[in-house]
């Protein structure tokens, strides 16, 4: 039995093949697609409006070929040129929003437990795939817990109870990405005391169920992701709102984590390759004694070493890209992370400098350079991730030797 076979009806391709009626049939055609969706979305409208858009469109549809047991697997390809495309707009926030939700809360809402013969009429959980895979609701991953910090995933403080033929969830969340705009929050609950990764379940909350509260975060950047922290008041749902079998929350969540590091890289790419070109026009814009700033020798050495780092990533997300979409290889996802924290940050700071007082306009290199720390941190910080590609250093040299 295939994959997609085994992992039950909730998991069937997303949309028509390449070569399809959909007339989608090359690279090209789908970047187009993707250029005519927001075509009409304004500079600056709304994260939802980016995302409805996207849906309308069916290109959240076509993101997932097809599914294992632990749920869809991204089409490595299509998720970069989807993140190409909406970083191009400039909307940090906004790009950060269809990151997460295509991602990591897609997949892992879509990898609702398959219902059973007898079942009438579609899940919770798949209901509301449909409706955030059509654009007419988001979906907000509520993951980092506000009883641990957001590395020690396994201490989370949320709690799932089971009583009285129902569920009960308990806790809160914080910096979650989305939380002030989406309908559903997936939340990640302890199902029992103790660190094992069977100790933990995935459930789909609606953000107007009785005891949920939302409060904005206090930050300044990337205002678009609508984050926010989330209180979660002895919040009581039926038994169908269980996401995935019970205790498969953290198998699932790994599974997936691979994916949202991918695209964390494959987006890095798109912004530090988008604020390098601006930089550029910058530096042959200003002049020095007559001379644009652009034939500085110094200038151009650090402007090439930008470009060598960006390369470089480019090249490991094309290498791993199909690795890390099957999440089957932690060790592409904890490089690709690495390479991230050790990559945008660096450049982007370079390009800052480089745009001197520029770069402190609104919306200037400084402060994208700013927002794209979420790219070190969110999904695990660099040098929790470097540690992990430490501790695979035997088996990584091993493959490199063969």
């Amino acid at each position: 039995m295939s994959d997609l076979a085994a992992a039950g009806p909730g998991l069937a391709p997303a949309g028509p093949g390449p070569g399809s009626a959909d007339g989608e049939v090359s690279p090209d055609d789908r970047r187009q697609r993707l250029a005519r969706a927001l075509a009409g979305v304004p500079a600056g409208a709304p994260a939802p409006a980016v995302w409805r858009a996207l849906g309308e469109a069916g290109v959240l549809r076509r993101l997932y070929r097809g599914g294992n047991a632990l749920g869809p697997v991204v089409d490595p390809a299509r998720l970069g040129d989807l993140l190409r495309a909406v970083d191009a707009r400039g909307d940090n926030g906004a790009t950060l929003s269809v990151l997460v939700q295509a991602a990591s809360a897609l997949p892992i809402l879509g990898s609702g437990r398959p219902r059973t013969a007898a079942a009438v009429g579609p899940s919770p959980a798949e209901a509301a795939h449909e409706r955030v895979l059509t654009g007419s609701a988001q979906v907000a991953l509520a993951a980092t817990d506000g009883a641990a910090a957001g590395s020690d995933l396994s201490g989370l403080g949320t709690e799932l109870r089971f009583e009285d033929g129902g569920l009960v969830v308990h806790g809160g969340k914080r910096w979650v990405t989305n939380a002030r705009t989406a309908e559903f929050l997936l939340v990640l609950a302890r199902r029992r005391p103790g660190r094992h990764f069977t100790d933990f379940s995935w459930v789909l909350v609606p953000t107007g169920a009785a005891g949920v509260t939302v409060r904005p975060a206090a930050t300044g950047l990337l205002a678009n992701a609508a984050t926010g922290h989330i209180d979660l008041d002895s919040v009581r749902l039926p038994a169908d709102h269980l996401v995935g079998a019970n205790g498969r929350g953290m198998a699932v969540f790994a599974r997936h984590m691979s994916t949202e590091r991918l695209a964390g890289a494959q987006w890095a790419v798109a912004l530090t390759g988008r604020v390098l070109a601006d930089t550029r026009e910058r530096l042959r814009g200003r002049t020095v004694d007559g001379e644009p700033l652009w034939h500085n020798p110094v200038v151009r050495r650090d402007f090439a070493e930008c470009l060598v780092r960006v390369a470089q990533l480019r090249a490991l997300c094309e290498e791993l890209a199909g690795t890390a979409a099957k999440g089957q290889n932690l060790s592409a996802g904890a490089l690709l992370k690495s390479a991230v924290g050790l990559t945008a940050d660096a450049v982007l700071a370079r390009c800052a400098q480089l745009q001197g007082a520029d770069g402190f306009a609104a919306g200037g290199a400084q402060t994208v350079r700013a927002e794209a720390a979420v790219l070190g941190i969110g999904g695990g910080v660099t040098e929790l991730m470097l540690d992990g590609v430490a501790d695979m250093s035997e088996q990584l040299l091993a493959e490199w030797r063969t």
